[in-house]
């Protein structure tokens, strides 16, 4: 067997379309995910040019650079899905930012600094955490590669998006605007849905569909 055509147990083997199966090859996958990081990459350094340095966005800038690292050294998926709008999801939600960034505006605190530096720093905990726990796994268009359910798997099913959410309530608390509000608002609702759209992709996988009965929350351990 191929090795880009990994068997997941209990399921079903699909048709593969013939351009998956060449995105799926490990050394294209790679490639793939070192060029989609420039625009995030450039995200990171236009916010670092013309916001400055505070805590908020130190948060930020870490999280993305550790997303740049370990999408590069990634494993090739097991599968990925062939739907488009899951992959227009994907696109939307992870260069939201990129395509914002010449309507953000500067805006003001509506909190003492520490507070949103207190806010900062639990975004960042919660993003290294996870990443560590996610290791080589990670993809921006849901895919599977190795099911993890250890580290902050254990407590919530998408702590990664849990620490980006606590890193945009960072920046609003920092730099508050209503359009930074909206903008931030349309970013956290684009990986809401997107949690879902992965979950409905991995669940056909009995061993994922037993942690989604195991792991109840999907951002805030014990509540939601």
């Amino acid at each position: 067997m191929n090795p880009t055509e990994t068997a997941v147990p209990g399921v079903a083997a699909p048709s593969i379309p013939v351009f998956l199966r060449v995105l799926m090859n490990p050394w294209l996958d790679r490639t793939i995910a070192a060029i989609a990081c420039l625009p995030i990459a450039y995200t990171v350094y236009y916010r670092y040019y013309h916001w400055g340095l505070g805590l908020p966005l130190i948060s930020y800038s870490i999280g993305m650079l550790m997303l740049i690292a370990t999408m590069v050294f990634r494993r090739p998926p097991k599968r990925i899905t062939p739907n488009p709008w899951y992959w227009l999801l994907a696109f939307v939600a992870s260069y939201w930012g990129f395509f914002t960034l010449g309507v953000m505006q500067r805006g003001y605190p509506v909190a003492s600094r520490g507070v949103s530096d207190a806010v900062a720093i639990c975004s960042l905990l919660i993003i290294v955490w996870a990443r560590l726990s996610l290791g080589r796994n990670i993809g921006l268009v849901p895919a599977q590669r190795e099911i993890v359910t250890s580290g902050a798997y254990r407590y919530v099913r998408h702590p990664i998006y849990t620490g980006a959410f606590a890193g945009f309530l960072g920046i609003a608390l920092r730099a508050y605007s209503p359009r930074n509000v909206v903008l931030l608002g349309l970013g956290t609702f684009w990986f809401l849905i997107k949690s879902i759209v992965e979950e409905n992709f991995l669940r056909a996988d009995p061993q994922y569909a037993a942690y989604l009965q195991k792991v109840r929350a999907r951002w805030i351990p014990f509540v939601v």
